[in-house]
């Protein structure tokens, strides 16, 4: 096979898992594990994918990739929604008190979720419902739902994310106590916990986690088994997980151990 050939297939098949390995990749193609380093090389140079120990990833995989919000909300939507419906039912019509809503897409489909949202009784006769968020987008989505009492985080705004951040939005939340936080994610790992790819946002997330009575992560299927360059928090720091696939393996034994419900509608 031309070498030409081999870079295609290597290609081919990161785009399909997600991740290669030398080993694999040098028996596949009966080369040493030196020309696979090779290629590897070249591919990273290419931008084709992200070297790591034992092999590579897809360059949409490394640590620091980030997309924006408009991007992500069109990614696994129907696997948004489904998991956005399962963190809507742990509120109900019945509920009061405090929700916090981290800044995401996943978080941005509960809002959407949450814009009809009505007490027992009506809006008339019913508790209100509180929500705080750093998100501008999810603001938007919420702030005209008369049951809905909104407060807006402050901060320095992230375009890419649309996320207030920075020490004001962790000064504002080291003063509340919300008794649920739905936190999005880029990765849970049963090494590494949740994990994101900006420093301040993950500052923010981890304020969240910390200062709420409950934590709930939402994560879809392609979150799990992945790590960002900045943990937020170990998965003891969590009470709950949603997701629309089951954690498998070591994140599935970890998260066990750990306690963390696991809630796949």
């Amino acid at each position: 096979m031309y070498a030409i050939e081999r870079h295609q297939k290597i290609g081919e098949e990161i785009g399909a898992q997600g991740r290669v390995t030398v080993a694999d990749l040098s028996e596949r193609f009966n080369v040493t594990p030196e020309t696979v380093r090779r290629d590897l090389d070249l591919l990273e140079r290419q931008g084709v994918l992200q070297r790591v120990h034992g092999g590579a990833v897809a360059g949409s995989k490394i640590s620091l990739a980030e997309s924006t919000v408009a991007v992500r909300s069109d990614k696994a939507r129907d696997s948004k929604l489904v998991i956005a419906r399962a963190a809507f039912g742990m509120i109900g019509e019945s509920f009061r008190g405090s929700i916090l809503i981290d800044a995401g897409t996943t978080t941005g489909a509960l809002a959407q979720l949450l814009a009809d949202w009505s007490p027992v009784g009506g809006v008339s006769g019913g508790h209100p419902l509180t929500i705080i968020t750093n998100s501008v987008p999810i603001a938007a989505v919420l702030h005209l739902n008369p049951a809905i009492e909104l407060h807006l985080l402050g901060g320095s705004v992230r375009g890419i994310t649309s996320a207030a951040v920075g020490a004001s939005t962790i000064e504002q939340l080291d003063r509340l106590r919300p008794d649920i936080a739905f936190i999005g994610t880029n990765g849970v790992s049963a090494a590494f916990g949740l994990s994101t790819p900006e420093e301040r946002e993950a500052a923010v997330k981890a304020a969240m986690i910390r200062r709420s009575r409950r934590s709930v992560v939402l994560a879809d299927s392609s979150k799990l088994d992945e790590e960002a360059l900045y943990r937020f928090a170990e998965l003891r720091d969590l009470d709950t997980l949603v997701s629309d696939v089951d954690p498998a393996g070591t994140l599935s034994a970890a998260l066990d151990a750990e306690g963390v419900e696991v809630i796949v509608p």
